[in-house]
């Protein structure tokens, strides 16, 4: 039974006089669930008014469709394990505050607040009664949209890194000039030096780490959108090799029988049972067409293995590594085909592949490199094309000490206004899900390093063709 001035602690005038006149969204709720206290903040953050609110079990009401418990109703439950059986605290992600004992904290998306939904940081601690006796909870409110949004511009670090590469650069070299115009500050120029040499040889290292996760993670998502294909395309051919095989299983039964029964002839030629016998066996098995069907069903199954072996060898050239990361030469045409095949899956229902080749030499180059953004300047093609089956057309040439290769498609075409935005990392104009937006980021990175380049010409509406240039031989005095 609670004490007699425990009871009033709540509705105090001190209290609601407080909680109107704080500026952070704040409510409260006694020890039955029912809200006692709804701030001026709150009404303006939630866009309820107190009156509404003040004497219900409605604290939900802002947050959820339907009934749920909130922060304050768990602290008024008085058990986080309680509060589990019904409601899931890793949708929450409530935890234990580390400041002040006995509350709890979480953050949780509102798609319905605001105009585009709100990120709220919620805390809920207990209100005691002079005796110590759980009088109810106070929960408070803080927007925090902006930080959250704030955290998924981090996806630009790879730009900001590279500007940062080029300004410390700079300053190096500001630095070094100034060292040599004046001597008598030659140490703290060198002291100098050698910090910011630190923070590039850091910033690097973080540029390339980047790097490297970008391409794995779109070699990943690369894999995962063809595999399926790749997957269709082989089981085709294993199916029809494994109902030969059935068939011809079923044909040699029948041909161990006749030869049984030649045998029992052959050991008697005189029993009249036997030959009757094989004759009819001859005639029930079909013989004469055993032999003409097995050597179909054996070319069948032949052409099924070879295409199998073809599309793992097809693999093989497409994923072939770099190991030693060496500069090789390749038959790009070899590497085209190859790469054509493995993304047959993705094209073969949306437009036809037309080949203009050239006579092309061997090009120094990663292979699996080119062969990765030929694929990715197909499977997009392919995507672009929408409605009527359309074509993709990949031409190659030499220009000059280059090789050319042409994709060229009949799709939808990218408007003028994303033409200078497509090889930025994280830019899609695909659905969420569809795209991760680094395909033809990762194609320009790879084209760079290969002292080649991208360049793309497209009409909204008529298509897009894509143009690669790649140094037939490779002059490594760039690099220097």
């Amino acid at each position: 039974m609670s004490s007699p001035d425990s009871q009033h602690d709540l509705s105090e005038p001190q209290i609601s006089i407080f909680f109107d006149g704080w500026p952070v969204p704040a409510f409260a709720i006694d020890s039955n669930h029912l809200i006692t206290h709804w701030n001026t903040a709150c009404e303006h953050m939630l866009g309820i008014p107190a009156e509404k609110m003040i004497g219900t079990k409605n604290q939900w009401q802002p947050f959820y469709p339907c009934e749920r418990p909130v922060l304050a109703d768990l602290i008024v439950i008085g058990s986080a394990e309680k509060f589990s059986e019904i409601y899931n605290p890793k949708e929450n992600n409530f935890r234990s505050s580390a400041v002040i004992p006995g509350a709890v904290e979480a953050e949780r998306f509102f798609p319905h607040l605001g105009a585009n939904g709100l990120w709220l940081y919620s805390s809920a601690a207990p209100l005691h009664s002079r005796s110590g006796e759980l009088l109810g909870a106070v929960q408070v409110l803080q927007d925090i949209t902006a930080q959250k949004s704030a955290e998924l511009n981090l996806r630009r670090m790879h730009q900001d890194l590279e500007q940062q590469v080029i300004n410390r650069t700079r300053e190096l070299a500001a630095a070094n000039e100034k060292m040599e115009q004046d001597l008598r500050r030659r140490t703290a120029v060198e002291a100098e030096l050698v910090r910011r040499n630190t923070e590039l040889t850091e910033l690097n290292r973080k540029l390339s780490m980047a790097q490297e996760q970008l391409i794995q993670s779109e070699k990943l998502a690369s894999i995962g959108q063809l595999a399926a294909g790749v997957a269709h395309e082989i089981n085709n051919p294993i199916g029809y090799i494994f109902s030969n095989f059935s068939t011809l299983q079923i044909y040699i039964g029948a041909l161990l029988e006749v030869l049984n029964a030649y045998e029992k002839v052959d050991n008697d030629r005189t029993s009249t049972e036997a030959v009757n016998a094989l004759i009819m066996l001859r005639k029930d098995v079909e013989i004469d067409y055993l032999k003409e069907d097995i050597p179909s069903l054996m070319n069948e199954s032949r052409e099924g293995i070879t295409r199998v072996r073809k599309i793992v060898q097809d693999l093989k050239d497409f994923s072939r590594t770099d190991t030693a990361l060496e500069w090789q030469w390749a038959n790009l045409h070899q590497g085209i085909d190859s790469t054509l095949n493995i993304v047959s899956n993705e094209v073969k229902y949306k437009a036809d592949i037309i080949k203009n080749y050239g006579e092309l030499p061997e090009v120094e180059c990663f292979p699996s490199q080119i062969n990765q953004v030929v694929m990715n300047l197909v499977v997009n093609a392919a995507h672009a094309i929408e409605g009527k089956r359309g074509t993709i057309s990949i031409t190659t040439m030499v220009v000059d000490k280059h090789v050319q290769i042409e994709v060229k498609d009949t799709g939808s075409g990218i408007a003028p206004e994303n033409i200078s935005r497509i090889f930025d990392p994280f830019y899609t104009t695909k659905p969420v899900g569809q795209g991760t937006g680094l395909g033809l980021s990762l194609a320009y990175g790879i084209m760079q390093k290969h002292h080649g380049s991208i360049h793309v010409s497209s009409v909204l509406g008529e298509g897009t063709t894509f143009f690669l240039r790649i140094p037939i031989k490779q002059d490594f005095a760039q690099e220097n």
